[in-house]
């Protein structure tokens, strides 16, 4: 297949360099001065998209996948596929489809999990949204780029599922880590803590892949300084994507926007800028009960509160 890849970062380029290797003519632009092994390199975005069998994207925000919008449709044939790999709001995906259904140009949304890792060993894996059609004629696509595609209904379902998932990773890797943090201060043996958790009812992917404790557990970034395999700065975006998602179908999701808060102060106001998301458990560490602020006694009833959470 002729590709157009838009957006050669950390994830765009060994994702267009796979396409290349597997012997599809790829067409690439960035904003950035960047090269791709076994890719063309053109001048524009709309330059990309000419005449391309599918045109990929891999952007940061809604607003910028919008503006490349505006340009690649007009410049794409009917018939050819818009494959956004991009992580943005629902509206924006649901928007650019319905923007490319009017000039007969197919759309998919097909957010992405692995990170940079997946990316250049071909592991990814696509939460799709868009029609049958046009899935079929991604599929190859996903083969080369990924091991996995999961099929999730019209667009803006791909998006949805990507959302939904990473705000229950973000709501359990904060509860993982209040229970070693509380765990520590009754005495409890890390390890001991794990070998329990890990075969029982409070077993999940963060406590038994993605250990926030070192030394406890597989591998994971808390053994190398918190060093991010997925940086918390990714966690807070994709958090406020659940949020801002929440508001748009009216849907009550307060775990999610206590979970928004907690790493927005985290990033923001603390030291968690740059370091993996489950940095969380130093932070809860060094804190007491008195730092938390969230409790308050109303008589002998205590009474859960988040300040800037549920306003």
């Amino acid at each position: 297949m002729k590709i157009g890849f838009i957006g050669l970062g950390n994830m765009g380029a060994p994702m267009a360099k796979n396409l290349a290797a597997a012997g599809h003519e790829v067409v690439g632009f960035d904003t950035a001065a960047i090269t791709v092994e076994g890719a063309t390199i053109a001048s524009s975005a709309a330059e990309a998209a000419a005449g391309a069998d599918v045109v990929i994207t891999m952007l940061p925000n809604g607003a910028i996948l919008r503006a490349v919008a505006d340009d690649v449709i007009s410049a794409m044939s009917a018939g050819s596929v818009l494959l956004d790999c991009s992580t943005v709001d629902v509206d924006s995906a649901r928007a650019v489809a319905e923007q490319a259904a009017a000039r007969d140009v197919l759309a998919l949304d097909a957010p992405v999990s692995g990170g940079i890792g997946g990316a250049a060993a071909g592991t990814l894996t696509f939460m799709v949204g868009g029609s049958d059609a046009a899935f079929d004629i991604a599929k190859p696509l996903f083969d080369v780029m990924g091991q996995k595609a999961v099929h999730c209904g019209p667009s803006g379902n791909g998006q949805a599922a990507k959302i939904c998932n990473n705000m229950i990773l973000g709501i359990t890797m904060i509860g993982t880590c209040e229970a070693f943090a509380l765990a520590d201060k009754l005495g409890l043996d890390r390890q001991a803590m794990f070998d329990v958790v890990s075969t029982s009812s409070g077993y999940s992917w963060t406590m038994n892949a993605y250990c926030p404790a070192p030394g406890v557990g597989p591998t994971s970034p808390a053994d190398n300084d918190y060093q991010p395999g997925f940086a918390a700065d990714l966690m807070l975006k994709d958090l406020r994507l659940s949020q801002q998602a929440a508001s748009s179908a009216d849907a009550d999701t307060p775990l999610g926007k206590a979970a928004t808060e907690l790493y927005r102060t985290f990033v923001e106001d603390e030291d968690g800028a740059g370091r993996d998301f489950s940095a969380m458990l130093p932070r809860f560490e060094k804190r007491g009960a008195e730092d938390l602020n969230h409790l308050k006694l109303s008589g002998n009833r205590p009474i859960l509160i988040f300040p800037k959470c549920f306003g």
